[in-house]
């Protein structure tokens, strides 16, 4: 892949990613190196060229199939609230991602993880993805199409958790692989607004904490 198709050029500018990243720091988001990887992950790359004017915009856009690609804020919000508790060179030995998507969250993820195991419900969805982040040389990946309300128990525990879709309660596999310790990020409720929580683990209690009201898919049983 040409360092030009990584950079962007125009509206995919350098300048443009800039702006963005001022709008998030504006909007709370403090962890410098959460920030520099949504300066450094090249946003175009994961939707439609038709779309490619928007990609450094705030707003979720449509990747087909009735999905989305976050808006930057909630990624950046999400991952912040995964690894915020990292010492610089450090990383979460294991981290659950369901909902693949077009990979977007995943790619910015990855620094922060040692190893990241990808459940996608929607296989083209899912190989568009995977392919991609072989693009990328993101090399820490494994993912598959199953049903994320199961999670990955062959994989398990999990320290860090994220999930890219809303059920209307946490599933009780999720909590179940969560560590000791360990944070689970996780958007709840029905259609429309949703409440954004932090999940900690300790020992056999579960400690909530609520991030804001956001609008996601909802997180379907069963794979397409």
């Amino acid at each position: 892949m040409s360092s030009q198709n990584l950079d962007g050029i125009g509206m995919t500018s350098a300048r443009t990613r800039e702006r963005l990243i001022d709008r998030l720091r504006a909007q709370g988001i403090t962890n410098e190196a959460v920030l520099d990887r949504i300066r450094t992950v090249p946003r175009h790359l994961f939707i439609d060229e038709a779309l490619s004017s928007h990609a450094y915009d705030d707003t979720a856009l449509p990747i087909g199939f009735g999905q989305t690609i976050s808006q930057p804020y909630i990624v950046a919000l999400m991952t912040q609230a995964l690894v915020d508790r990292l010492e610089p060179g450090k990383q979460i030995p294991k981290v659950l991602e369901v909902g693949t998507g077009c990979g977007y969250q995943t790619a910015v993820l990855a620094p922060f993880a040692r190893h990241i195991y990808s459940l996608e419900r929607i296989r083209p969805l899912l190989q568009r993805a995977k392919s991609r982040l072989r693009e990328l040389k993101i090399n820490n990946v494994t993912a598959r199409h199953a049903d994320g309300w199961r999670g990955w128990q062959s994989q398990a525990p999990f320290q860090g958790i994220i999930v890219a879709a809303a059920p209307d309660t946490v599933p009780q596999a999720l909590l179940d692989q969560l560590d000791d310790g360990g944070r689970l990020v996780i958007p709840i409720g029905g259609s429309g607004a949703q409440n954004l929580i932090c999940i900690t683990r300790d020992g056999d209690e579960f400690h909530e904490r609520r991030l804001g009201l956001v609008s996601f898919v909802p997180l379907v049983v069963g794979t397409d």
